[in-house]
């Protein structure tokens, strides 16, 4: 593998002016970096994490310390999957901002951005220099990360109407949810990022710039090579896919290593949790209403009682029954294909559990729209294949919710 250069905590290698932000917002003081393909980290002496000591370097010849702790790029490059120079740059990027937005949803100024609700267009000066919304911010991060690390050539996301091409010769496309939840920010509840990653088509490459950028963005779940969350909560987690299980990595703020805390997760093949906003329960259809009634009664095919747990923010939901099993469910038309629903999926079946419509296999469906949406079930196998037999689990009666 070839030798380059990984950012850590340098802001200053990212020209993205941040004009939403306070001038004494810094977010990574601090500046470092790490050779790929090797090895060996800049640490303290001995550096804390987790109620564990870190050594303060890591063999040059081995993808884990004496310890046994291992980064993400390290995992990709070396600990057990090799997966590409290309990939392997291109997630040093995505790490590296997700990085920047923990950062930023965790400051004390982020208050005055989380209340803004929209951009003004044609405005003037002083409404130009005015607070974005988070996410908005998020998004720019993201992009400004995917452009510098030339290996993207189009990206799609929530915050944009259509796909920006950014690179002719990126061999990668990414879309992405910038910042999930970010209405919950002002309650400190947890958000997080959502990505996948497809390789360009290069058979459209002679067409039109924003034909090609737009069906290289609609391409099956299936085709995803690659797809993963960031979870920003009291750790921040990174948790991804490259096709070969599904893995965790807990970010350790006194370094700026993602470290490999949860190899090949396996979602339990039945839960007792269900995560779904029940206060709509009396516009559901009648084959949700009778499913949710049977599971918290405990009289279904796993006869014990569910627990509801619901946060409203899809990362957090996702991540908890990722870890303990259930489902997470959303029954309206509601949450995107694209952005949401087929990465989450991509990483429920690699790590042996489900998404579903309701009724289909998400993997299995074609986009044919980018903000497409749809209901979303995810979660253990024996778990949803129980919810899909009741029929009729859609919700597409819907009244209209203000919040």
């Amino acid at each position: 593998m070839q030798s380059s250069t990984i950012p850590i905590y340098s802001a200053s290698l990212y020209p993205l002016k941040f004009h939403s932000l306070p001038p004494e917002f810094n977010l990574f003081p601090s500046k470092s970096s790490v050779p790929l393909g090797s090895c060996c980290y800049s640490r303290p002496k001995m550096a804390s994490l987790g109620g564990f000591s870190v050594k303060s370097q890591m063999s040059t010849s081995a993808s884990v310390d004496d310890n046994g702790f291992c980064t993400l790029i390290d995992y990709m490059g070396k600990g057990g999957i090799d997966v590409g120079d290309d990939l392997v740059v291109l997630f040093s990027h995505i790490q590296y901002a997700s990085k920047k937005i923990a950062a930023l949803v965790a400051s004390p100024f982020n208050s005055a951005l989380g209340k803004q609700s929209s951009i003004a267009s044609g405005a003037s000066g002083s409404d130009r220099d005015a607070p974005k919304p988070l996410d908005i911010v998020s998004n720019e991060i993201i992009l400004a990360s995917l452009r510098n690390s030339g290996k993207v050539a189009v990206m799609a996301s929530e915050e944009d109407d259509a796909p920006i091409w950014i690179n002719d010769d990126g061999p990668f496309v990414v879309v992405t949810d910038p910042l999930d939840g970010s209405r919950n920010i002002d309650a400190s509840i947890p958000t997080g990022t959502i990505f996948g990653v497809y390789k360009r088509l290069v058979e459209l490459d002679h067409l039109p710039q924003d034909e090609k950028a737009m069906l290289n963005s609609l391409q099956s779940g299936a085709r995803l090579v690659a797809a993963g969350y960031v979870l920003y909560s009291s750790a921040t987690i990174l948790c991804s896919t490259f096709g070969s299980g599904t893995h965790a990595f807990t970010l350790d703020r006194s370094t700026g290593d993602f470290i490999l805390t949860h190899p090949g997760i396996k979602i339990p093949s039945r839960g007792q949790i269900y995560s779904v906003n029940d206060a709509r329960y009396f516009d559901w259809p009648e084959g949700l209403r009778q499913y949710i009634d049977t599971v918290r009664q405990g009289k279904g095919r796993y006869p014990k009682k569910y627990s509801a747990r619901y946060i409203c923010s899809l990362v957090a939901d996702f991540h908890r029954t990722l870890m303990y099993g259930g489902v997470a469910m959303n029954p309206r038309d509601h949450l995107r294909l694209v952005y949401e629903a087929n990465p989450l999926s991509f990483l429920a079946e690699q790590a042996g559990g489900r998404g579903s419509d309701g009724k289909h296999r998400i993997l299995s469906m074609q986009p044919v729209k980018l903000h497409q949406r749809l209901p979303l079930f995810l979660g253990s196998p024996e778990d949803i294949e129980e919810l899909e037999s009741y029929g009729d689990v859609q919700q597409k009666v819907n009244p209209g919710y203000e919040v």
